[in-house]
């Protein structure tokens, strides 16, 4: 299955149902169910500003040392790819839209840049 991976707490707020859309620079003619990712890095810099827009939209996210990083966390449903879009999280040259996301066991595991394969036999069945 594929994944992508994506620095907390983004991760955490698309897998939970608050972030639709995921901003890269590239657009993708993927569609389907992906493997969410979450990166291993996260500065406490990043967190700060990521919490303050979360807080300006009424979304609460958890404490910095609770967001698990470096594997799997969920799986997501992406369905299109726009360049521009009314959602207050779009704001980056393409958006990756996403449905149907929801958390998995988190299962540790290196990520990679863009679309990568995840072996199927690591990762918590996500029907």
């Amino acid at each position: 299955m594929k994944a992508l991976s994506i620095r907390q707490p983004w991760a955490w707020l698309i897998v939970n149902g608050f972030k639709p859309v995921e901003n890269r620079d590239w657009p993708t003619r993927f569609r389907g169910r992906f493997l969410i990712h979450a990166s291993k890095g996260m500065t406490r810099m990043d967190y700060a500003d990521v919490r303050d827009f979360a807080d300006g939209l009424g979304v609460t996210i958890p404490a910095f040392d609770e967001l698990e990083r470096g594997g799997i966390v969920g799986v997501a449903l992406l369905s299109d790819c726009v360049d521009r879009s009314e959602s207050p999280w779009f704001f980056g040259n393409y958006g990756f839209v996403m449905k149907s996301a929801k958390p998995l066991p988190f299962t540790p595991l290196k990520g990679r840049l863009g679309f990568f394969e995840v072996p199927d036999e690591l990762v918590t069945p996500c029907s």
